[in-house]
Formats: structure tokens, sequence, C-alpha cells
């Protein structure tokens, strides 16, 4: 959809679309006016027989939804797909704030033309900021599926997601919602949204998702931005890319997390599978692992630690983060260990994807999970942060990873999806066939043995979609 009405003329952004009984989609999105007010528009297919949907006509009474008293013009966007309650009215969500709380305001329609904005608000969360690209969808407590947008009961968690613009990151939390005021509490207040946990711990933003009827799942869009200059950008002539789609389902096992998982469908691209068992990585050493030009991978592995090492290394009071402890340099008793991929020969540039273990000084281990940009690249105009956060691993858990390599991108998903971290990296030297894949381990102490199956990944061939008229 172009930008050609008074309603969007500074802009058609986010918007989410809600598929009817009767199979039909209606379409809502903010435009920004052309006095920059963010308001509410409503579009829908020109062609409902179309497999793409690809031409939209915008509803003649545009804008449906203009910010009520008390929201600032600025403060009004992104609305979700609708959900249906029990009284047959579709209920929608739009970020806004008040101040510095983030805010999810609450509509009910019958017909997308007409709103009723409810008393109470879904969720605020003090000191965020405001709240883009909400998203609100349920979980299943038993089921190993995705749930229609529409679906609530005992078996059922809500998930409100929001993305903070004060600082760029994708931030969920799990609760209950309560239909009758439209309200959601979180189960856990100190994991609240956006202060708690994020979707990805690296470049990932404006994530939203949508439940796919035909495979029942719940599917993750988000996007990557860039990490180099914008004179960089001017120059390669394009910015951004969306992520490899993932699966989200409820985390059974600790309650307050979801499961990221790439689609399946990315497995159709897997080409000749590599196979490694059991492989020593003794404590400060790197070893090569021969899978040809590593670009283009999916790495499946897993690390067990020589369980010696892990009881007699002794605790330490001092506090560990993967962006402030120094990255894969500093060396611990029990980390780091892990993966270097698109790394050269010399290892002049590399990318570490890897565990760190922190026994605490009352014994508990804390497990980290990190990406270290800091020697991806040689180029001196691009991020070198170093990403990462805790991850839960329980009892009899193997530390398991999965790493999606796409030539400047690095998707990794450690046990299980729990804890997910996508780097946009800029490699001079490894790239094509001088990138090669490395374990390591810089532990001081501990020795470990890593077991994976890696495979060569083709690249998707994306046509156009064959339209009737021209293949007749």
């Amino acid at each position: 959809m172009v930008a050609d009405q008074w309603y969007d003329k500074n802009g058609v952004w986010t918007g989410s679309a809600t598929i009817l009984p009767d199979g039909k989609v209606v379409m809502l999105y903010t435009g920004s006016t052309t006095e920059n007010v963010q308001v509410q528009n409503l579009a829908y297919p020109a062609d409902h027989s179309d497999p793409l949907l690809i031409n939209w006509v915008k509803y003649s009474g545009n804008p449906v939804l203009v910010p009520p008293p008390g929201i600032l013009d600025k403060d009004f966007r992104d609305p979700t797909t609708a959900w249906l309650t029990s009284e047959g009215k579709w209920r929608i969500t739009i970020g806004s704030k008040i101040n510095k709380t983030g805010i999810a305001l609450v509509y009910d329609t019958k017909d997308f033309i007409n709103y009723e904005l409810l008393d109470g608000i879904l969720h605020a969360v003090p000191g965020t900021g405001m709240w883009e690209c909400v998203d609100f969808f349920p979980v299943s407590k038993t089921e190993e599926n995705g749930l229609d947008t529409s679906v609530n009961g005992p078996s059922v968690k809500h998930v409100v997601k929001a993305s903070l613009d004060d600082d760029r990151h994708d931030y969920y939390s799990i609760g209950t919602y309560h239909e009758k005021n439209g309200t959601w509490i979180p189960d856990e207040p100190k994991i609240d949204v956006g202060i708690g946990l994020r979707y990805d711990y690296g470049i990932y933003y404006a994530a939203k998702t949508f439940y796919d009827q035909n495979k029942n799942r719940r599917v993750l869009w988000g996007w990557i931005g860039e990490s180099d200059s914008e004179a960089a950008d001017m120059q390669k002539g394009w910015a951004s890319v969306q992520s490899i789609p993932r699966t989200i389902l409820f985390d059974k096992k600790t309650g307050t997390h979801l499961l990221q998982w790439p689609v399946e469908e990315i497995e159709s691209l897997r080409l000749k599978s590599y196979e490694f068992n059991q492989v020593k990585v003794q404590a400060g050493s790197v070893v090569p692992l021969d899978v040809g030009p590593a670009t283009q991978l999916d790495i499946i592995a897993e690390f067990e630690i020589d369980n010696e090492a892990l009881e007699k290394t002794t605790g330490s009071n001092v506090t560990f983060s993967c962006s402030s402890s120094g990255g894969t340099v500093e060396r611990g008793a029990l980390g780091p260990l892990g993966l270097l991929v698109l790394a050269d020969d010399s290892l002049s540039e590399q990318t570490p994807v890897y565990f760190y273990i922190a026994k605490g000084s009352d014994g508990k281990l804390k497990t980290f999970f990190c990406n270290d940009q800091s020697r991806s690249s040689v180029a001196s105009d691009v991020n070198k942060q170093i990403y990462g956060n805790l991850v839960p691993v329980l009892e009899g858990e193997k530390l398991s990873l999965r790493v999606l390599v796409d030539h400047s991108i690095v998707e990794s998903f450690a046990q299980g999806g729990r804890t997910v971290i996508t780097s946009r990296v800029y490699p001079t030297k490894a790239i094509y066939g001088a990138a090669k894949l490395f374990l390591f381990n810089n532990a001081t102490e501990a020795s470990v043995s890593a077991s994976l199956r890696i495979w060569q990944m083709n690249s998707a061939f994306i046509r156009p979609y064959p339209n009737d008229k021209e293949s007749q």
C-alpha cells in the first residue's frame, strides 16, 4: 500500500490482518497524517480470491481511530490482529505511552469501523516508554502446537510483547488475561514486559506473530537491522532483512520462557551433512571442523563439560555479564566454550557463539549464552558489541545449541530456543570459501566434549508466484 491519502501521507506503518469466520480478511494499519498525527486505518483486499492478496482497497471512511483524549498525536500506533470475545465482539490492542509509562490500549468493535475504547488498559509498565508493535497471543500450557489468537481457557497462558522505542528491543512476558475487563497480569512482575525477557538478545526488532491454521503453529517474523555505518548501507543500496521465521511455544519446563525455533521449512534447504561425535576439546584449545565453505550452515551441537571440573571449581561472587565481561578472551574456569563461526584460517575474523558457566559463592551454577562480535570483522565502521543473557539449563539437560549461519547473519538458539541471539556481522576475510568453522574452549579448567551435526545449506531460490494469466 502506498502513502497516498491525507491520513497516511507521511507513512503507511505497521498493521495486522485478521481472518474473519467467512475466510475474508481485513487489515488495520497505522497511518501518519499530513499533520503527523498517528491514526488507524482499515483496508481490505480488492480480490478475496487472489491467493497473494496483492491489491488492497483503503476504506473510504478512514481513519477509523484517532488518538483518544490524553494520548499524544505521535504515541498511538501498531494495531494487533483482532481476537473474538465471548460476546462475539472483536478486540484489538494498540501501543502507546503516558509520560514514561508504556501502555497497551484496548478497543472492541463489531465491524472494524466503529470502536469502543475500554475503560481499563491491557497492561502498563512504568519507565518502559513508548510501546511499539504490541503483540498479544495465547500459548498452550499442554499442547505442542500454536493456538488461534481467539483461543482462551484454563490450559492457556497469554503473552504480551512490546517493542520498546527507547532501546529498540523486543520484550515479552507470560501471564493471565482477564477477558471481562480486558486486562492482563504477568505471572512474575519481576520479569514484566520491558524489564525482563527478550525475544532476542541481538539485533532483532518490531517482531509480530501470526497463527498458521494450516500447520497449527504460531510463527514469529522479526526485523534484523544493520549494524554498519549508514554510508555503507547507502553504498550497497539496501538495508535490513527479515529473520528466518520462528515457531513459538510455551516452555513448559521453565514456565517463564517461550521457545523459539526455526520453521521446519528451513530443513528443506539442507544439503550435505557432517557428523562429529564426542569431539574432545581441551581447556585453552581450538579444533577445526572440516565442513567445506562455512558461509551457509545449519549447526546442531551438544556440549558436555567434564564433571570433575564442575565440582572442584571454586565459587566466586563476581557477577558475569556477556556484554561487559570481555568476550571470549576473558577466561574463566568453566568457559567460554562453543563455536567460532564465520572465521578465517588465521582467526583474525571470527564470531564466537558460546556458553559461559559462572559458579556463584553459593556453589550454584549460572549459564550464560553469548555472541562476541568484537573480532567479527576487520572493518572499522561496524558494531562490535558482545550480546547475550542468562539461559536456564535444567537438571539433566546438556548444553545445546542450534546456529543458522548465512554469510553476514548468525541466528543462534540455546537450550531449544529458550534464549536466542541474532548477530549481523560484516566479515571481509571470512567469506565464501575462506570462511571456516571451529570448536573452541577457552576455559582454564574444564575440558568439554562436543557432538555436532552440520548441514551445508542451499540458497532459497525465491521466484515470483506463478500468476495464472502469465502461465496460460
